[in-house]
């Protein structure tokens, strides 16, 4: 195993729990991966540009999307999936940067779930206005394996409820480097993010951006 890019300094001082069995909320845990996340972004565009998708029902998504490693989710009119070759470039999707497959799991390791091996990885980049509706992950074949979601660049408004559509929301302000983590008994919970508001970040300029870690299979 490569050495790691970082030691790991965070001395157990994040909140476990705090939304529920099986939930964290790592404030601040991927400052350190910043300059490397920014780098690989560029490069994984590069190779597989952002795009808006469109939903089985033939809506376009107001997020822009792309994704990297072995296995990429996306939408279109025959439904959601996960697929081994992007469908815009038809080769495969990026490899996961040594970076974040690190970060992916020290986060889940600190919320408590240590053998996280991510597949994938899902970059949602947002325009202003731009909003992501409740929803739940379960195009995952494997559910015993956590969701890791890495906030980049301006603030947002995260939802998390329960495992119900109609069950109540708790709204989560999120901050540049913040992760969060939910599996186990959470790990069907709906989620989404409010519409997000103008700004710019000086490193991610205009565009919030969200990496998803997952295991598909």
């Amino acid at each position: 195993m490569a050495a790691p890019l970082f030691e790991d300094d965070s001395k157990n001082a994040y909140s476990r729990d705090y939304l529920g069995p099986g939930t964290a909320i790592l404030e601040g845990f991927a400052l350190k991966y910043e300059a490397l996340i920014q780098n690989a972004l560029l490069e994984i565009a590069d190779q597989a540009p952002f795009r808006h998708m469109t939903t089985p029902g033939g809506f376009r998504m107001s997020v822009a999307t792309t994704n990297c490693g072995a296995l990429g989710w996306i939408t279109d009119r025959k439904g959601y999936r996960y697929d081994f070759v992007d469908p815009d470039t038809g080769s495969l999707w990026p490899a996961m940067p040594a970076s974040f497959v690190e970060l992916a799991q020290r986060s889940a390791s600190e919320a408590g779930f240590p053998d996280f091996v991510p597949e994938g990885c899902l970059i949602n980049r947002y325009e202003p206005g731009a909003k992501l509706s409740l929803h739940q992950d379960k195009d995952e074949l494997d559910f015993t394996a956590p969701i890791v979601s890495v906030s980049l660049g301006l603030p947002a408004i995260f939802l998390f409820g329960g495992d119900q559509r109609s069950d109540k929301t708790v709204h989560i302000p999120v901050v540049h480097g913040d992760v969060l983590v939910w599996g186990g008994p959470a790990r069907k919970r709906y989620h989404g993010v409010l519409p997000l508001k103008k700004g710019v970040h000086p490193l991610f300029g205009g565009h919030p951006y969200n990496l998803t870690f997952r295991k598909a299979r």
